[in-house]
C-alpha cells in the first residue's frame, strides 16, 4: 500500500516539477545569453564594420558561407547587406537548384568553392562565413566552408566570419573572424546562431554602413 501511495505522489508531481524545470530552463538559458552578450569582442565587430566600409568603397562583393542554421542566417543578412548597406551580396544556399545540382554532380565539398570560381572572385572581394564549428576536415565537420575558403585565399580575397566553439578553420585564417563565446557548452549551437544575428544586425544598423533606414 505504501509503495501504491509513492507511485501516485510521484505521477502527482510530475506537472509541477516539470513546470519548474521548464521555466528554470528559460531563465538560464537568457541568463546565458546576457553572459554571451557581455563577451563579445566588441573591438572586433568594429574592425569588420570598417572592412565592410572598405569591401563597399572598392566595389567589392560579399559572399555568405553557411550550412544549416546559418544558411537560413546568411539569407537573411544577404538582404540586409543588399538592401540596409548598399554592399552587393550574395548567398550560395538561396541558389536551391544549383546547390543540389552541384552536390549531385560533383559533391557537397566542393558547392562553395565552385560558386567562387564561376563567380570570379578576386581580391576585391570578401567572403563572410556563418557557422557553429567554423570548419574542420579532421572532425569532418562544414568541410565544403573549408574548401570554399581555400579557393577565397588563392584567390586573394578577405576572409570574414562569426562563428562558435573556437572558431575552426575559420578562425585559423580568416582576416577578421568573431567567436561568439561558449557560456554553456551544451548550447553552442543555439546561442551561436543566435549571435550571428545579433552580430550582422548591429553591422548593418552600424553607423558608418547603414545608408537606408529601416521601415521600423
Amino acid at each position: 500500500m505504501v509503495r501504491v501511495l509513492r507511485a501516485q505522489n510521484t505521477y502527482n508531481m510530475s506537472p509541477s516539477a516539470d513546470a519548474i524545470l521548464l521555466h528554470m530552463h528559460a531563465k538560464t538559458y537568457f541568463e546565458e545569453a546576457v553572459k554571451v552578450a557581455q563577451s563579445i569582442d566588441t573591438a572586433q565587430v568594429e574592425r569588420l564594420a570598417s572592412e565592410l566600409v572598405a569591401l563597399r568603397e572598392r566595389g567589392g562583393r560579399l559572399f555568405l558561407l553557411g550550412v544549416g542554421g546559418s544558411a537560413g542566417n546568411c539569407s537573411h543578412a544577404v538582404n540586409d547587406f543588399r538592401k540596409l548597406c548598399g554592399i552587393e551580396a550574395y548567398a550560395p544556399t538561396d541558389n536551391v537548384s544549383e546547390l543540389t545540382a552541384r552536390t549531385n554532380d560533383e559533391g557537397w565539398d566542393t558547392v562553395f568553392s565552385g560558386w567562387l570560381k564561376i563567380s570570379k572572385g578576386n581580391s576585391n572581394d570578401a567572403v563572410l562565413v556563418f557557422s557553429v564549428g567554423g570548419g574542420s576536415l579532421e572532425k569532418n565537420v562544414s568541410p565544403n566552408i573549408v574548401s570554399g575558403l581555400k579557393e577565397a585565399k588563392l584567390r586573394g580575397m578577405k576572409i570574414f566570419g562569426v562563428v562558435g566553439r573556437d572558431g575552426g578553420y575559420t578562425k585559423q585564417v580568416g582576416d577578421c573572424v568573431i567567436v561568439v563565446p561558449t557560456v554553456e557548452a551544451s548550447r553552442v549551437t543555439p546561442h551561436a546562431e543566435a549571435f550571428q544575428a545579433v552580430i550582422w544586425h548591429c553591422l548593418v544598423s552600424h553607423p558608418v554602413l547603414q545608408q537606408i533606414a529601416t521601415k521600423w
